[in-house]
């Protein structure tokens, strides 16, 4: 048998109280044996303490030899003062209690974990209290001993007006104070919380700590203390899917890791989780986690610690038992004495439910959901539950399966015996659908949560067998070797391209609605969030089942994501997609939009934004910039510049009107050229090398070619600005503030002439200006940033919205497409663009979305960097750059960004996160532009100049 781990002071346990009942207080006592005659009585007297809790009285003796008896409230027939002739000769002045109860629970009897002895027998003690007065203890143990006998919810009801009366009237003890100087910036009550056990107290929050004192003294401390300076993380949590809790990270070095409180109402959460933010002693870790979804797809976190990740964001919790995080069966072959991870057949189908895997199985529940009344649900248990938890670590967890099953151990031979049973269980019964916990993947664990380590007593199966160690399957050496080939299963190639479809069950858009319907994903109705209002509902017994159902059969995950999981970069491929990936030549350039073309001195006007994605790989270590040239070549703000293929030119334009030309190699100005009596927006080099194409505010596109020094066309866009311009392979997209972009396709010229040669192929409509457009590689998606944050994706097959997204709070200054490859197979299906009774051919009609999956990287004046997964409309990466961005550049890996400071931002999309900052303009970095090698970097400003930069 284990022993019991702790000093004797602290053998006593909230876990050997029921679930959630509550702890008041103790009293040192002496304990007699009213049956025994007096001298004897007096003779066996045991020194320890009496605790008074919501629905039991234990006593707790000195001896650890001795256990601990508790009196279930409900079976007491007697408290009472004790006034007979025994009471003098104790020699107490405190005063004694008797108390008679039909049943006494003996535990930890020598100080050793084993089910509880239930003595079903009357039994009068006598408590000789040595500092307190018996009367007041009676009255209060009356008391709540009148709460036991009335119904479930009365009961619960009336304990919970005890606990109100008795914790109003104390008020944090400010002599724990660390610091007598410290600013007390409020106090509230609220419960700490641990698994299967509620201990409530009060919290003190003051400009440097945060406190909790519970009422009673079960805690190893008198009072938790916590330094505001030392807290990583604070998030907002669930619990019995109420919006009330609140759980805070430290370090692994601290011996609190974390602390879950929960509240009586979402305000007083809310309130506390705002002022713990606005102290300045606060210094939380950007942990990057808004970017972990990137982090995974390119490999930079493993699956484990994705759906680690995952669970923590969909408020599962290893304080909480009822929201314990939960990881897939992965493996679906037990039986074979040699596993091979190469072999797609030893693989569970992660696209389907447990309970969908079994076809025969599937094919009865949907019979029964047919003729099942509203609500209906398909599986009649849950994937994740206390006693499911529990079922899995029992032997490291003894003391918790006890106090779930109120002080006993399961059935021998429904115990969590052998892999290969609850596998081949929860795939055949029809009432079995759990899935796993993360110690089935944690290496660090060594797997000992399967092996009965602490020899514990679980009794004897039918077979004759004594329950020990989990058998195996014949496939793992050992236990450790079982949990390494789990993970390595895990973390698998065949895992990582299907992991997203298990997330979309258990986190995403099956989880709900007609998605989980048509997943066969549909549980009882009350495991999910929202499904009833807990608070509103005002009969006693009605919320008291409720509260229990919702404890006992399972919580759903809060739903993470409502479109399609990204799936995850191939690592044998393209992962991370960034630094494999051939690169798109298509550019975008974008423009902040004025409503008033005629004021270029305004400063909100002088404004533009320019988006390249690049031909080829840059180098995966540039992280710094060396300025090589810098020259004023205009008279305003240069609002866009592009480099020459060969590296050797820079094209810019300006609010000055004027285009120029200017030789790196020469280092000297080459053209200078008044193309529009308006300000110029944006600019594009042709494929030749040799043709410009200018955006202007005169609502006018312009083709320069460069030999002929001769506009070549010129095309009326637009019924406002043309605000930026994109092109690829003869396909040009305007964008305006007339709240329009256009898509052109431009013929041969067969010679000089100034009228146009584009056809207007579509007209897309948005709700707000057009700020900035981007073309995918393959002419196949058009994406556009609006005035007012929104990013929208076309598909140019049909020129039809294919999605619509507010991901940034102010105006798009600028997208692009990253130029990541589309698979072959996809290549010979691109749509290809040609006018022909008003409509664009394709070879193969397709979703463009389906099949080539890429992603969008943008900016705003709202200070954050995004990059959103086209495919399934995921935002995988966000940053606040702390000041407002103007224009970007990347490969798809490394991301140059303008800001409004002046600065030039290098980014590691890779590992999600800033790599440099560099001072590169007075005032703000209004364009960007990148060589095809990433060798040089151009970026021109409001202050008229134009930089020349070396990558490092």
């Amino acid at each position: 048998m284990a022993y019991v781990e702790t000093a004797e002071k602290d053998r006593f346990s909230l876990l050997l109280l029921e679930p959630g009942e509550i702890y008041f207080e103790d009293f040192s006592v002496y304990y007699y044996d009213e049956k025994l005659a007096e001298p004897e009585a007096i003779k066996r007297k045991q020194k320890g303490r009496l605790k008074v809790c919501s629905k039991s009285i234990l006593f707790d003796p000195q001896d650890i030899t001795l256990p601990i008896l508790k009196f279930p409230l409900k079976e007491c027939v007697v408290i009472e003062n004790w006034v007979r002739p025994l009471l003098s000769k104790l020699g107490n002045k405190g005063g004694v209690i008797h108390i008679r109860c039909n049943q006494v629970v003996e535990m930890l009897e020598g100080g050793f974990i084993a089910p509880y002895k239930f003595k079903r027998e009357a039994r009068s003690c006598l408590f000789a209290l040595n500092y307190v007065n018996a009367d007041d203890c009676v009255s209060q143990m009356s008391q709540l001993r009148r709460a036991a006998t009335l119904p479930a919810a009365e009961q619960a009801s009336m304990i919970a007006a005890i606990v109100l009366s008795r914790q109003s009237r104390v008020s944090f003890d400010t002599s724990w104070l660390e610091d007598l100087y410290e600013k007390i910036v409020m106090e509230t009550t609220g419960n700490k919380i641990t698994p299967l056990v509620v201990n409530p107290g009060r919290i003190l929050l003051t400009c440097s700590r945060l406190y909790f004192q519970p009422y009673n003294n079960a805690e190893p401390w008198p009072v938790l203390k916590i330094k505001l300076s030392s807290i990583t993380r604070v998030v907002k949590r669930r619990f019995l899917l109420r919006h009330v809790g609140l759980e805070l990270y430290c370090p692994d070095e601290y011996s609190l890791k974390h602390l879950f409180l929960t509240f009586k109402n979402k305000e007083d959460r809310d309130t506390l989780y705002t002022e713990i933010l606005k102290q300045p002693a606060l210094r939380l870790e950007d942990t990057g986690q808004e970017n972990m979804t990137l982090l995974w797809q390119n490999g930079v976190i493993s699956n484990y610690d994705y759906l680690l990740y995952l669970n923590s964001l969909a408020d599962r919790s290893f304080n909480d038992l009822t929201q314990y995080p939960v990881f897939p069966w992965v493996i679906a072959d037990y039986t074979s004495t040699h596993l091979d991870l190469t072999n797609p057949s030893v693989y569970r189908d992660l696209s389907k439910s447990v309970g969908a895997l079994n076809k025969e199985r599937l094919k009865k529940l949907k019979q029964r959901y047919d003729e099942m009344s509203e609500p209906k649900f398909l599986y009649g248990s849950h994937y994740s539950t206390p006693g499911f938890v529990l079922y899995y670590l029992v032997r490291k967890m003894p003391q918790y399966m006890l106090c779930l099953q109120n002080g006993r151990f399961d059935n021998p031979d429904r115990m969590f015996n052998s892999i290969a049973d609850t596998w081949r269980n929860i795939t055949t019964n029809s009432s079995d659908f759990k899935e796993l916990v993360p110690q089935f993947y944690d290496t660090e664990t060594k797997g000992d949560f399967l092996c009965n380590i602490q020899h514990l007593d679980f009794g004897v199966r039918q077979d004759g067998t004594k329950v020990g160690d989990v058998e195996l399957p014949p496939w793992a050496e050992d236990h450790y070797g079982f949990v390494q080939t789990l993970r390595e299963a895990l973390e698998s190639d065949f895992v990582s391209q299907h992991i997203h479809e298990w997330i979309d069950l258990v986190f995403g858009y099956k989880q709900q609605g007609e998605e989980a319907v048509k997943a066969n994903n549909v549980f009882y109705y009350l495991t999910y969030e929202g499904s009833v209002d807990l608070d509103s509902i005002k009969d006693l017994n009605e919320k008291y089942c409720l509260e229990v159902q919702i404890m006992e059969f399972g919580q759903i995950p809060k739903q993470i994501f409502v479109q399609p999981h990204p799936r995850r970069h191939s690592l044998s491929i393209s992962v991370p997609l960034i630094e494999k990936s051939c690169l798109n030549s298509g550019k975008a350039f974008s423009e902040e939009l004025v409503s008033d073309k005629r004021d270029s001195n305004d400063e909100d006007s002088q404004r533009k934004l320019r988006t390249n994605t690049i031909g080829q790989q840059w180098s995966s270590s540039m992280s710094s910039l060396e300025l090589i040239a810098e020259h004023k070549l205009h008279k305003d703000a240069v609002t866009a510049v592009c480099i020459s293929k060969d590296s050797k030119s820079v094209f810019s334009v300006s609010l000055d009107s004027l285009l120029k030309m200017y030789s790196l190699e020469e280092k000297r100005q080459l053209r200078s050229i008044n193309i529009s009596h308006m300000a110029l927006s944006s600019c594009y080099l042709m494929e030749d090398g040799k043709t410009i194409v200018v955006g202007s505010w005169d609502n006018y596109v312009y083709k320069y070619n460069i030999e002929y020094g001769k506009v070549l066309e010129n095309t009326m866009a637009h019924d406002d600005a043309v605000t930026d311009i994109c092109w690829n392979n003869d396909i040009l997209v305007t964008a305006s503030s007339d709240s329009s972009a256009k898509v052109w396709h431009y013929g041969p010229h067969q010679s000089l002439r100034t009228h146009s040669t584009a056809d207007l192929l579509a007209e897309l409509d948005h709700e707000a200006g057009v700020s900035c457009v981007a073309l995918d590689r393959n002419n196949t998606l058009l994406v556009s940033g609006t005035t007012d944050g929104h990013i929208n994706i076309w598909n140019l097959s049909s020129f039809s919205l294919m999605d619509n997204f507010t991901i940034h709070t102010a105006l798009v200054t600028d997208v692009a497409f990253s130029p990541g490859p589309a698979p072959t197979s996809w290549l010979k299906a691109v749509p290809y663009l040609a006018k022909k009774k008003g409509r664009l051919l394709q070879k193969d009609q397709m979703d463009c979305r389906s099949k080539y999956s890429s992603t969008i990287a943008s900016c705003s004046t709202d200070q954050t960097l995004k990059v959103l997964d086209v495919k399934t409309g995921t935002q995988v990466f966000s940053k606040d750059a702390g000041e407002e961005l103007r224009c970007l550049c990347w490969d798809g890996s490394t991301v140059f960004t303008g800001g409004e400071r002046g600065n030039i931002m290098i980014w590691d999309l890779t590992k999600a996160q800033l790599l440099n900052t560099i001072a590169g303009h007075i005032g703000p970095v209004i364009c960007i532009d990148g060589s095809e090698d990433g060798s040089l970097v151009v970026t021109g400003g409001k202050d008229k100049k134009i930089s020349v930069w070396k990558t490092l």
